[in-house]
């Protein structure tokens, strides 16, 4: 076990080496060229974690996300109804701010992942200061550090042709202009002089510009980021395995935000996959594995959520369990908040705790088991609930619709749809007579089934067997004793009363 949480160090490191720093700027982003899925998650909270870590230090923090809407569409997604898919051939080249959307919400392409994604993200406690780079180029933010990536043309050449197996053409350019006429990238630079840019278009289109009163360039990858590191200052950014790489956008940036933009890269932090549990693969529509965080919400409460990826350091994948396995994960962390509210937890479970919560209470918040709930959700007696158990209520509700294994759902019987011989109904008849009892807990009723089974002459589990199989058609289920509790002492023995 680490003696000091990943978040922490890094925010130490940080505070260590920029001595009488007044603000740090800690960054993510992505292009929201779909749907934001489970991986591009981990990296925004990865930057949440290091920057909630240095405001606890007492550190003033600008905590940014850049959605990359002014990168091109590329292709049309999967996910593009396939009466539209023609259409949507006829965007490729544009900005992806600049495609309408095709869900019938009247947003832009890029507008409505980036809606979607914003509100899930402050569910969770994740709030940034969202920056749209179209609205950036358009406003012509970025022109001196274009200007600048003109002028080092072939110094930037020479840095990023030393990761190529073959070098860049004479006339490369560091910058992509959109046609003003068509809104396409399909043009070809024919003149620079200074600010002005003179490009020709396929559309037949041709024109010149001064780029710092029209935003119409913009940098290619490589060189866009370390410009906005440049401009923005950032001192932390987490990347995915594709930037990490020897020869990667990371490597080949911090040689030019040094060499070109005269600045420092960032403080990085390489982060790996997150799967679904039983599919591999890098996430894509294609690959048929993508799953979102909407998807992991509906059935994981926002601090469990959390949970998953603060217990897990950036640099190692995981999966996440929909199956039985959300059980076992509840119960972990009810036992980690039991344990931090006992002062029974390391330092290590405590800084995983506060983490995963979006603010500590003073008190252990009262909780319902997930275990407990599922037989709660399904004899009808959750829906009452209120705040913290409202909430788990949902997520059991929603987890046994959609991913529950056969063995967690039930249903009451009205009726006994079973054959029972003579010591099964000897054994079912003195459970009701124990249920008549009066301050019966969970407790004795457990310990009077076995009485219950020596009596009648079969085997504890056979009694087991027969009565889940009278209660609810199946031949297990949850803790016996909890579910004839929770359902009713009476209505249990109303059923048992038809018993021939």
């Amino acid at each position: 076990m680490d003696k000091f949480f990943w978040a922490d160090k890094i925010a130490d490191d940080l505070i260590r080496e920029n001595k009488g720093k007044k603000e740090f700027v800690c960054a993510s982003g992505i292009t929201p060229s779909g749907t934001v899925h489970i991986g591009n998650f981990r990296e925004i909270i990865t930057t949440d974690l290091v920057v909630r870590a240095l405001r606890e230090k007492g550190k003033k923090v600008r905590f940014i996300y850049s959605w990359d809407d002014y990168d091109r569409f590329r292709k049309v997604p999967e996910n593009i109804p396939g009466e539209k898919k023609k259409e949507y051939e006829g965007y490729i080249g544009k900005p992806v701010s600049d495609v309408p959307s095709p869900f019938g919400d009247k947003k832009s392409y890029a507008k409505h992942f980036e809606d979607e994604f914003e509100s899930i993200s402050e569910k969770v406690g994740i709030k940034p200061e969202f920056i749209y780079q179209n609205q950036m180029h358009k406003k012509c933010k970025y022109a001196h550090l274009i200007k600048k990536a003109l002028d080092e043309r072939k110094e930037i050449m020479k840095i990023l042709d030393k990761y190529r197996k073959e070098p860049l053409e004479k006339d490369w350019m560091p910058m992509e202009v959109y046609c003003e006429k068509c809104g396409r990238d399909n043009t070809k630079i024919q003149g620079i002089d200074g600010y002005e840019i003179e490009y020709s278009c396929e559309c037949g289109h041709w024109a010149k510009f001064d780029f710092r009163k029209k935003g119409l360039v913009k940098l290619k990858w490589r060189i866009d980021w370390p410009a906005r590191w440049s401009y923005e200052g950032v001192d932390f950014e987490p990347g995915g395995n594709d930037h990490s790489v020897e020869g990667g956008s990371y490597t080949t940036g911090k040689e030019i935000v040094k060499k070109v933009y005269d600045s420092k890269a960032p403080v990085y932090v390489r982060y790996e996959f997150v799967y679904k549990k039983g599919v591999k693969g890098k996430m894509s529509s294609s690959a048929g594995n993508l799953f979102t965080i909407q998807e992991v919400e509906e059935v994981y409460e926002p601090e469990i959520l959390r949970y998953l990826f603060v217990g897990t350091r950036p640099n190692k994948e995981f999966d996440i369990s929909f199956d039985n396995d959300v059980i076992k994960i509840y119960e972990d962390y009810d036992e980690l908040e039991r344990k931090y509210y006992e002062k029974k937890a390391n330092p290590q479970e405590m800084r995983i705790y506060e983490l995963s919560r979006m603010k500590v209470s003073k008190t252990k918040p009262d909780k319902i088991s997930f275990r407990h709930m599922i037989t709660l959700v399904q004899t009808g007696k959750a829906e009452k609930l209120k705040g913290a158990n409202k909430i788990r209520a949902e997520k059991v509700a929603n987890w046994l619709e959609n991913y529950a294994g056969d063995d967690m759902t039930f249903e009451i019987q009205e009726e006994i749809k079973i054959d029972l011989n003579e010591n099964e109904k000897k054994a079912l008849n003195l459970l009701k007579e124990v249920l008549k009892k009066k301050n019966l807990d969970e407790d004795k009723l457990l310990n009077g089934f076995y009485g219950i089974a020596e009596e009648a002459e079969i085997e504890p589990k056979d009694f087991f067997g027969v009565a889940y199989g009278v209660i609810i058609g199946k031949s297990k289920g949850p803790r016996l004793a909890s579910l004839i509790l929770t359902v009713g002492k009476d209505k249990i023995i109303k059923l048992l009363d038809k018993i021939k």
